[in-house]
């Protein structure tokens, strides 16, 4: 037997290296599961991999794909939390990654899909998800009424911690880059929505919050946007530090944040997998929760077919992209 997968031949730019073939079915080792792929969440880091940029560097040939909802097929030994005929979605085991027809995952990393979302949104629900409760609960410890800010609100990132902010009882300012992203922003559910190509951040968080500033500031972009938030964070203020998508690295200065007294907190996700496996199960029945109750959906704004799978990975790679891009499997 045989699967369809868009496997990467050698290093390079996805459209030049991907390639569609017909591969042997993958077989589960002992603690994977054999997924057949209902849609594959697209993420940036996909297209790191593809260049042997990512901290995951597998050999070519390989199938790239971090991130899937489907269907378990079989169950490799010692395989208790999943079962076969579950539909399932979280991170697949590389190098038989998700742009296939089949895929295969750590059952550790295999969780149940929730009912209320579709195919799509369920793939795209672990990573965004699981690094906005992580950040905003276990780091930030954001409370009900206080001041969230968001940089990136429209991105897939930041719509997570939007919804997640909201869900929680707060009141949520996002920021985005452009007129035709505040519609995005607001519909995701920010209470204000600053346009940073138009309006000045740091006036306007004072403005909106008659001088007392954001209470946790949620960034996953530095450069710039991590400077203005230490220019407008509150008392005892919290910035939480998710990634770099601005590509600038900042540099923070520790006795401003002495002076101002406010918190600057590190998240990596995925360690959190590595040392609290427990609180990662815990944190994935209370997204689970939270997506049933319509509290939470991810922000799928573009949807590829399988045969356009390097299109979707050249899409996202622009860097212009919003909410989330999802390749959904051929059936």
């Amino acid at each position: 037997m045989s699967i369809r997968a868009w496997q990467a031949q050698q290093l390079g730019a996805p459209a030049e290296v991907l390639t569609l073939v017909e591969a042997p079915t993958p077989t589960p080792g002992p603690g994977q599961v054999r997924v057949r792929v209902r849609a594959s969440a697209v993420n940036f880091a996909d297209t790191l991999m593809c260049r042997g940029e990512y901290q995951v560097r597998p050999q070519p040939p390989f199938v790239p794909g971090l991130e899937v909802c489907g269907d378990v097929l079989e169950v490799g030994e010692g395989v208790t939390r999943v079962a076969v005929g579950d539909r399932v979605l979280g991170g697949t085991a590389v190098p038989h990654g998700g742009f296939a027809t089949e895929c295969l995952m750590d059952a550790d990393r295999t969780y149940p899909a929730p009912a209320g979302l579709d195919d799509a949104a369920s793939a795209a629900l672990m990573i965004s998800y699981q690094t906005g409760w992580f950040g905003l609960h276990r780091r930030a410890a954001l409370r009900e009424g206080e001041t969230l800010l968001v940089h990136a609100a429209s991105g897939g990132v930041g719509s997570a911690a939007v919804q997640l902010g909201k869900a929680a009882g707060a009141r949520v300012i996002g920021v985005v880059g452009g007129r035709d992203k505040v519609d995005i922003a607001a519909r995701v559910g920010c209470d204000v929505v600053i346009d940073r190509k138009a309006e000045d951040i740091i006036t306007r968080v004072k403005e909106i919050t008659d001088g007392h500033g954001a209470d946790v500031v949620y960034d996953p972009v530095g450069g710039s946007a991590y400077t203005a938030s230490t220019k407008c964070i509150a008392f005892e203020g919290r910035i939480i530090v998710v990634g770099f998508a601005s590509g600038q690295v900042p540099e923070p200065r520790l006795n401003h944040a002495m002076v101002k007294n406010y918190t600057i907190l590190g998240l990596h996700w995925s360690l959190y997998e590595q040392h609290e496996p427990q609180l990662v199960q815990e944190c994935h029945a209370e997204l689970v929760r939270l997506a049933d109750a319509g509290l939470v959906e991810p922000l799928v704004t573009e949807r590829f077919d399988f045969a356009d799978t390097p299109a979707a990975l050249t899409r996202i790679a622009g860097g212009s992209s919003t909410g989330r891009i999802v390749v959904e499997s051929a059936r």
